[in-house]
């Protein structure tokens, strides 16, 4: 279980301690949804500072690098899981004075426990509670107003802010002249297509210095540096074979197709065991998505006409053919045949992990062909 798995954790650090940066740890089963914070605790006998909080069943929460754990409860024990020893070692340290309520991210950081991502996602689902960014804390989760679905998660992995007041391109519109369809000219303002909330920092400050406060930094959602992502589905109601399944997406969310691994998927195209993150390797994964997607995000508004599209339709694809697969798996487990079941999964995830790496590679020639003689 969720709480089983963060029992270990913290039995762990507190025996071995903990040297990392504080962490978050999301943290889930077929019932509950737990984040767990880690921070080391100091010079000395090894040990850590742990908290882990239960999201509520029907509650979004986000931790985007920012330690989120307000107050901590220590009487309720089915929200909250704490280091056996935590408000001995904050005082201890120094990190908290046992006179006001102990809010974790003050033992733990010095800054606000949220910003932009938080405060997006948060807002967006539940704009009835008027978040601002002026706030001293973001609730930790909150209850959407509508119902969220998978695919509402993956879009929000694509998000850039385009079309809020967060944009980043939003002021950097150029004027062009077109003509209408009795050939009058007219003039109009269009973003010019060689700019994108992916900017370069340099590309930022040459347009901050031809026009001071032209671009506002923000930290989108979706990031050219992603190594990976993945939005974790777990389903009780199916057998454990096809119940979990780890929507897998390499590269920039907001540029490459998702691709279904489930809990009984039992191997990956061997592409998928090359590490690429640092280094240019034709035979890692990770590049097959990652040559195309960066040669788009140069001219990203003649580049997006092509990935966009390539990402929906592969997301559409696996959800159309998921339900005839659960089945599959559910008669093949409720006969006994675990084996196959595992076998029926793993070629679809294989198949379906081919199937785009293939296309991408098609889109990068398409590209090429696009921009050979100039972005």
């Amino acid at each position: 279980t969720a709480r089983g798995a963060i029992t270990l954790i913290g039995s762990l650090v507190e025996e071995f301690g903990y040297g990392d940066y504080a962490e978050c740890i999301t943290i889930a089963d077929k019932r509950e949804v737990w984040q767990l914070e880690i921070a080391g605790s100091g010079p000395g006998k090894p040990a850590a500072l742990w908290v882990a909080q239960r999201i509520p069943d029907d509650h979004v929460g986000i931790s985007a690098n920012i330690p989120r754990i307000s107050v901590i409860d220590f009487k309720d024990q089915d929200r909250f899981m704490t280091s056996r020893d935590l408000r001995e070692r904050a005082r201890k340290l120094g990190y908290w004075d046992g006179n006001e309520p102990m809010k974790f991210y003050k033992v733990i950081s010095t800054g606000k426990p949220y910003a932009i991502r938080e405060f997006f996602v948060l807002s967006t689902l539940a704009p009835s509670l008027n978040l601002s960014m002026d706030m001293e804390e973001m609730p930790f989760s909150v209850k959407p107003e509508k119902k969220v679905s998978v695919r509402d998660i993956m879009a929000f992995y694509r998000q850039t802010y385009e079309g809020t007041p967060y944009d980043m391109t939003r002021n950097l519109l150029v004027k062009v002249t077109k003509k209408d369809e009795a050939g009058v000219e007219y003039t109009e303002a269009v973003k010019t297509p060689v700019v994108s909330n992916w900017m370069s920092s340099d590309l930022r400050t040459l347009l901050n210095e031809l026009k001071p406060g032209v671009v506002e930094r923000q930290r989108t959602i979706a990031i050219t540096g992603c190594s990976y992502s993945h939005v974790i589905q777990c389903r009780e109601w199916l057998p454990d074979e096809v119940g979990a399944v780890a929507w897998f997406s390499f590269d920039n969310p907001g540029e490459s197709p998702r691709i279904p691994v489930f809990s009984g998927t039992m191997y990956l195209p061997e592409s998928f065991r090359i590490c690429g993150q640092h280094r240019y390797r034709t035979d890692a994964a990770i590049w097959s998505y990652r040559e195309t997607n960066r040669l788009a995000t140069v001219n990203w508004e003649r580049g997006r006409r092509l990935i966009e599209p390539a990402v929906q339709e592969f997301e559409e694809k696996a959800f159309t053919e998921l339900p005839a697969l659960e089945e599959r798996v559910k008669t093949l487990v409720n006969e006994g045949k675990n084996e196959e079941a595992k076998k029926a999964v793993t070629e679809y995830s294989n198949t379906f992990a081919n199937a785009t790496m293939n296309r991408w590679q098609e889109l990068k020639v398409t590209l090429w062909g696009m921009f050979g003689r100039g972005f």
